[in-house]
């Protein structure tokens, strides 16, 4: 595939055998990010855990200052009072058998799904269908909850996960271009806090080994684990 002039441009400005520390890192992909869309800012960290051991899986959940920039879709699968809460919370779509049955039919126009305890039983029938699409609801990640309004507060604010994939590597959204470079930073910084609070018991070694930024259309930025406070680590 042809490499076009601008992205020849940007990635002659990323040094590729250096790790920039947090800001500079920030600033530079903020330059590279020159698409006439507004480009989706990633991270992608690399843990030094096994995802096939129980005692090595990294699951759960952050909620970054600046949101991602992101529309979130929420769905919630709910009767009664709580499906009343949900609506008033300001949920996208909220019902159950319906959305049930329109879930099976192959619908999936959504980015979160939560429900109460006492649905689960007819929720968790639909884990071959929801599962791999990651929207399966779950008490860890605060997609389970009677506390309704609060979940769906908290997906639009800015919650998400955070899981390994099976090379023990977590991709995550953190903002979008647009945003002021001290904001992505905040949102970067408050992520690694949280990956840090949650390694595993069974981790050895070292377990923060790498961090990349990137943008939709720019190069991978590597960033100095140093200058995130998680030297040693």
């Amino acid at each position: 595939m042809k490499t076009s002039k601008k992205r020849t441009v940007n990635l002659s400005k990323v040094d590729k055998t250096k790790e920039y520390d947090l800001d500079a890192g920030v600033g530079l992909l903020k330059e590279c990010a020159t698409a006439k869309f507004d480009e989706t800012i990633e991270v992608s960290i690399n843990l030094g855990v096994n995802p096939k051991y129980a005692d090595q899986m990294v699951r759960g959940t952050v909620t970054l200052p600046h949101g991602t920039g992101k529309k979130v879709r929420v769905l919630v699968l709910a009767k009664g009072p709580k499906a009343d809460e949900a609506t008033e919370a300001g949920a996208d779509f909220v019902g159950f058998e319906d959305y049930i049955q329109k879930l099976k039919d192959g619908w999936i126009d959504v980015d979160v799904i939560i429900t109460t305890p006492d649905n689960m039983g007819e929720v968790g029938k639909m884990g071959r269908i929801l599962g791999p699409r990651g929207l399966m609801p779950n008490p860890k990640t605060g997609t389970v909850s009677m506390d309704v309004a609060k979940a769906v507060n908290e997906s639009k604010a800015g919650k998400i996960e955070l899981r390994t994939d099976k090379f023990g590597i977590v991709h995550s959204i953190v903002g979008k271009a647009s945003f002021e470079q001290t904001a992505l930073a905040e949102n970067i910084t408050v992520l690694i806090n949280r990956l840090v609070a949650m390694k595993p018991s069974g981790a050895k070694g070292t377990y923060f080994q790498k961090l990349v930024l990137s943008s939709t259309m720019g190069p991978g930025i590597r960033i100095d684990k140093a200058t995130l406070g998680v030297s040693a680590t």
